[in-house]
């Protein structure tokens, strides 16, 4: 309930903070300050003094950023910030409650991961590398050409659009927001990483995105709660079920369940991404229809998802701005088996419940076996093709 009302208080923030706190009407600065105020305050309302735990996470890997060399600074915050994020799973699920799912203070914790992580590379980028031409077209826009100051730095960290549940967006993209420079010529990528070149914006209305994904929200929410009464998860570990009820049965009743509890996370990401662009943090440019495009952070694609027919495109449209994260700061820069790192990476950022390391190393072997199967089916279609023309 907490969780629920500061997002809904968030996003009246958003509408206010983008008409009387424009950057067209006030400083860089102002915004700056009532963002971070604004964000610690949501997140002392809703996790008390664990949100304690944002600013030791934020004030050590600033400290590391500050007086550690910038050859090694990336791979110094990378391992304090994350190990910080461990070390407070760890004592929440098998110190004080395990399995508490109730106002989890790791959640936040886990995009604050990500923002630094992130920022520490592509600082890492800005200022020792962008001279030896050794970034792709990607790092070099997202490359940080000076040491953000602490009110920046925590601004990005702990705003209130983003402090309860994300999404992680990149330091440049916020700081064009903050200053009132994201309409003008800018970078774009899409979920797969591939280059768009430079277009030329303008200052659209984000209403239309706004209303658009608070109806996703109402409906989504509503599909949650209808379902997951009769579809609960908790029910496939029952032991008379289990005992009762053959195997291919529970298989099929917890895939059921799972699709039962997406619509939770639908709901979640969707709001923050509402609340991002109400504050008109967001923009994408426009289509080819000439129709402005809100998603520049937005986390998921729910049709792309639902109607997946591959490992890969659940996986491109399910928590976008983490798989971004993960191909940023391990996939294009582990020089060995980048992609069994990347799902380790990943199980080690989500917690550690045994769970999420089944989960993501099975991954490892699926992804694999997809791109086997990938390669041996256009195999067969260009011998087939071949043969054709002969």
């Amino acid at each position: 309930v907490n969780f629920v009302a500061c997002q809904l208080f968030a996003l009246l923030m958003a509408v206010w903070f983008r008409i009387y706190l424009h950057p067209s009407k006030t400083s860089p600065f102002i915004r700056h300050v009532v963002a971070t105020l604004l964000g610690l305050y949501l997140a002392l309302f809703c996790f008390g003094w664990y949100s304690v735990h944002f600013l030791v996470q934020s004030g050590l890997s600033y400290g590391v950023m500050i007086f550690a060399s910038l050859e090694h600074m990336h791979k110094y915050c990378f391992i304090v910030t994350l190990g910080y994020l461990i070390l407070c799973q760890i004592t929440r699920v098998y110190v004080f409650d395990y399995g508490m799912y109730s106002a989890d203070f790791t959640g936040p914790m886990m995009v604050i991961t990500q923002k630094i992580t992130s920022m520490a590379f592509e600082i890492h980028d800005g200022l020792t590398k962008r001279r030896e031409g050794q970034l792709t077209p990607s790092q070099k826009y997202l490359a940080i050409s000076r040491m953000p100051s602490l009110l920046e730095y925590l601004s990005y960290n702990c705003n209130f659009m983003g402090i309860l549940a994300g999404p992680t967006c990149s330091y440049n993209d916020y700081k064009a927001f903050i200053e009132g420079t994201s309409y003008q010529w800018r970078h774009q990528e899409n979920a797969n990483g591939k280059e768009n070149g430079k277009v030329k914006q303008t200052e659209p209305s984000p209403k239309h995105a706004v209303v658009s994904k608070l109806c996703t929200c109402a409906i989504s929410l509503a599909t949650y709660l209808s379902l997951y009464r009769l579809l609960p998860v908790d029910y496939s570990i029952n032991d008379d079920f289990v005992k009762s009820t053959p195997f291919y049965l529970q298989v099929i009743y917890l895939y059921l369940a799972m699709l039962a509890l997406r619509p939770k996370y639908y709901f979640v990401w969707t709001l923050a991404d509402a609340i991002n662009n109400a504050a008109g943090f967001g923009f994408n440019g426009y289509d080819i229809d000439g129709s402005p495009q809100w998603d520049l952070i937005s986390n998921l694609r729910i049709l792309d998802i639902e109607f997946a027919t591959s490992f890969k495109l659940f996986l491109d449209n399910w928590n976008i701005q983490t798989a971004q994260w993960l191909k940023r700061v391990c996939y294009e820069r582990c020089p060995v088996n980048p992609t069994a790192a990347t799902f380790l990476l990943s199980a080690m950022w989500h917690g550690v419940y045994p769970g999420y390391y089944l989960t993501f190393v099975t991954g490892i072997g699926m992804t694999m076996a997809a791109r086997a199967v990938s390669t041996y089916g256009f195999f067969l279609y260009s011998t087939d093709c071949f043969q054709q023309e002969s």
